[in-house]
C-alpha cells in the first residue's frame, strides 16, 4: 500500500530518531518529504538515505523561529509544489528536579516543544486551510499523560502540546484541517539506551507488553494519522506504549 502517494510531508526534528522513522515510513508510502533540524550534517545524511534531492528536502530550522518554520513550510510547496502533512516532532531534554532546574532548562523545553509546535501547527495550518485539507501530527508523550520525575518542563510542555492540538482542531475542522497527537512510550532509541539500568528496568516494569517499543512502532502511528485511514480522526492522542501507564 502507499498511503501517502504524491503527498508532500514536512517533519521538524527530522534528521534522526524518530523523525528520521517517520520521514523513512512515509516516503516507503509514496511521501515527498522535507526535514527540519538544526544539525546540518546529520540533514545531509537523512536526505542521502531518503533517496536524495528527488524525494527529499531540508533545512536548518530552529522551531522557535516562526520565520524559519515558514521558510521550512515554502521549502516544501517550492521544491514539490504542495504541503499535506506537517509532523511537530523537534525536541530536547533538560532532566532536573524542580529543586535544581534552571530557569533556562525550564525555558529551553517549552519553547523547542511547546511554542515550536505551536508555530508549525498555526504556520501549516494557514496553508492548509487554503487548500481546504491537510493532517497535522503533533508529538506529544506519556510524561505529558502522568508527569515524570525531573521533568516539570518535559512533562509540562508534553501535556500543553495535547491542549494545544485538541484546541487547533477545532479551530480548523471545518476548513478540512485535521490535528491529532501521538503520545509514544518508552522507545528504544540511542537516547532512553543511554540511560542507567535500574531507570530502564525500572521502566520496563510498568510495561504490561514487557518491551520497549521501535521508532517504527511511532512512525506506523504518525503515519496512520496523516493517511486517509484516519479521515474522520481529529483531536486525538494515541498512545503507543505498550499498554504502559493506562
Amino acid at each position: 500500500m502507499t498511503l501517502l502517494q504524491d503527498r508532500v510531508a514536512v517533519i521538524t526534528g527530522g534528521a534522526q530518531g524518530l523523525g528520521l522513522a517517520m520521514a523513512r515510513m512515509f516516503t516507503e508510502h509514496g511521501a515527498r518529504v522535507v526535514l527540519g533540524d538544526l544539525d546540518q550534517k546529520r540533514l545531509g545524511a537523512a536526505v542521502a538515505s531518503l533517496g536524495g534531492s528527488a524525494t527529499a528536502g531540508a533545512a536548518v530550522c530552529d522551531v522557535r523561529r516562526a520565520d524559519q518554520v515558514q521558510a521550512l513550510l515554502d521549502l516544501a510547496v517550492g521544491s514539490f509544489g504542495r504541503l499535506d502533512v506537517m509532523v511537530n516532532n523537534a525536541g530536547v531534554t533538560r532532566d532536573a528536579t524542580m529543586r535544581t532546574m534552571t530557569e533556562e532548562q525550564f525555558d529551553d523545553v517549552i519553547d523547542i516543544h511547546l511554542k515550536g509546535c505551536w508555530n508549525g501547527t498555526r504556520l501549516a495550518g494557514a496553508m492548509m486551510r487554503e487548500r481546504k485539507s491537510g493532517s497535522i501530527v503533533n508529538m506529544s508523550s506519556i510524561s505529558g499523560k502522568v508527569g515524570m520525575i525531573g521533568q516539570t518542563n518535559y512533562s509540562a510542555a508534553k501535556a500543553g502540546i495535547v491542549g494545544l492540538s485538541k484546541a487547533a482542531a477545532k479551530e480548523l475542522a471545518h476548513h478540512g484541517v485535521r490535528v491529532n497527537a501521538v503520545q509514544p512510550g518508552l522507545i528504544r532509541t540511542p537516547m532512553t539506551e543511554a540511560m542507567p539500568q535500574k531507570a530502564w528496568d525500572d521502566k520496563m516494569t510498568e510495561i504490561p507488553m514487557g518491551r520497549a517499543g521501535e521508532p517504527d512502532e511511532v512512525a506506523g502511528a504518525a503515519l496512520f494519522l496523516a493517511s486517509d485511514l484516519s479521515s474522520y480522526m481529529t483531536g486525538t492522542v494515541l498512545e503507543v506504549t505498550g499498554g504502559r501507564l493506562m
